[in-house]
């Protein structure tokens, strides 16, 4: 990984040209009905500027569910609706634009019944064939607007990173717009991808829980990463601190992927959605995805191990479920559900090892998948072979530090806010 910043792009438009360039400054003070913890989205700004920003450009959105104003309208529908906007397309990621698909899949390509717009398929797409999708919609110019939740192995932030190259490639411009960090950007943490293991949930050496907001991956990605920089703006967010977990923000949460119903499973899910690369169900077909782990044959010894481990924040309760769809599908299984009761001290990353660790060492039926896909989530082999050779939590999690102290020194050089 360079440790030296590139220099980046950056062409007229005030909201934007500030966004790239200002050093990073404190939030400004929130106002507005509810009082402080209101944010104002990089959507809201565009906005109050009257698309400044967009002005005399064909626009094209990529978005999917979550890219909502404080009402709960869709930017699509009410950019499409504004004449001072000339929105051409739409772009939807896995899931798609309008969330109708579950994991791995997307909408195709379709026109929206509520515009009429085209809504052109990312997913999956990435290089040439993605610039070639931005060429034929015709579009000077990409919006990004998706909520992101903090993981490296969630998939908008490489949705993020490929249109950006695509874009790069295609000869358009790249206009990010800012949301919150739903878990806080206090820190990154956890494993650092090896660029050997890179995939589409990881194609970058950033850390597991990267501890930043997509504008401020943007300008990383564009400053360390891509071959060829694309020509950036961020549109920043106003109100928000590094330390506020989303429900300070006072925005509605709207459901980014199907298995990720609300801000507490997020909070978790950098860490337990290292079960999907283990035969253990990580919640999916339940009403709790990724708060609630466990398999055919475990019984209440998991949750006792889990607990000795005195793990900050979290308490484990012996649990039974019978999940609707995927792993066990319609069949009771145990294991354990996390109840984050300090969520300030709670480590996601440590406490996923520390499962995994448990899981192992009480469950004589644990096994990791088949397609090593482990070694893609944490992003080495080194957390999976650690695991396997009887190591502890400390002796697991103290291998990526120095990776993850040299992550955070670049991390440093693109943070926005305080």
């Amino acid at each position: 990984m360079s440790l030296s910043r590139r220099s980046l792009l950056a062409a007229g438009g005030a909201l934007g040209a500030a966004a790239v360039s200002a050093p990073p400054a404190a939030a400004e003070p929130a106002t507005g009905p509810g009082g402080p913890g209101r944010v104002r989205t990089g959507f809201e700004r565009l906005a109050a500027d009257g698309y400044a920003l967009l002005a005399g450009e064909r626009v094209g959105v990529v978005t999917n569910p979550t890219g909502v104003t404080r009402d709960a309208r869709h930017l699509v529908d009410v950019m499409h609706a504004d004449e001072r906007v000339d929105l051409a397309a739409v772009f939807g990621p896995e899931h798609g634009f309008r969330g109708t698909a579950q994991a791995g899949g997307s909408e195709g390509r379709y026109d929206d019944p509520a515009t009429g717009l085209p809504v052109y398929d990312t997913y999956l797409k990435s290089g040439q064939p993605l610039a070639d999708v931005f060429t034929a919609s015709g579009v000077d110019t990409v919006v990004f607007d998706i909520q992101d939740v903090g993981a490296r192995f969630y998939t908008y932030i490489w949705t993020l990173y490929d249109c950006m190259a695509a874009a790069a490639l295609a000869g358009k411009r790249f206009v990010v717009l800012d949301r919150p960090n739903p878990v806080t950007g206090r820190a990154a943490l956890g494993p650092v991808l090896d660029r050997a293991f890179a995939t589409f949930v990881g194609r970058e050496p950033i850390a597991q829980a990267h501890g930043m907001t997509v504008a401020e991956l943007a300008l990383l990605f564009n400053g360390e990463f891509l071959a060829r920089p694309v020509e950036l703006e961020t549109v920043r967010m106003t109100g928000w601190r590094r330390a506020e977990f989303f429900d300070a923000t006072g925005l509605p949460w709207v459901p980014p992927s199907p298995n990720m119903p609300t801000p507490e499973t997020a909070l978790v899910y950098a860490g337990t959605c290292l079960f999907e690369g283990t035969n253990l169900s990580e919640g999916r077909g339940t009403t709790r995805p990724f708060e609630l782990l466990g398999a055919e044959g475990i019984d209440r010894r998991w949750a006792q191990a889990a607990n000795a481990l005195g793990l900050p924040g979290v308490r484990f309760r012996e649990a039974y479920f019978a999940p609707t769809f995927s792993k066990f599908q319609g069949r009771t299984v145990g294991g354990v559900q996390l109840h984050v009761h300090d969520r300030e001290a709670f480590e996601p990353v440590r406490t996923g090892i520390g499962l995994l660790v448990t899981a192992r060492r009480s469950w004589s039926g644990f096994a990791w998948r088949a397609d090593r896909w482990i070694d893609k989530l944490t992003g080495s082999t080194r957390v999976r072979t650690l695991i396997d050779a009887g190591a502890g939590v400390d002796e697991v999690v103290g291998a990526w530090e120095a990776d993850l102290a040299a992550f955070r020194a670049v991390r440093r050089e693109y943070l926005l806010y305080r």
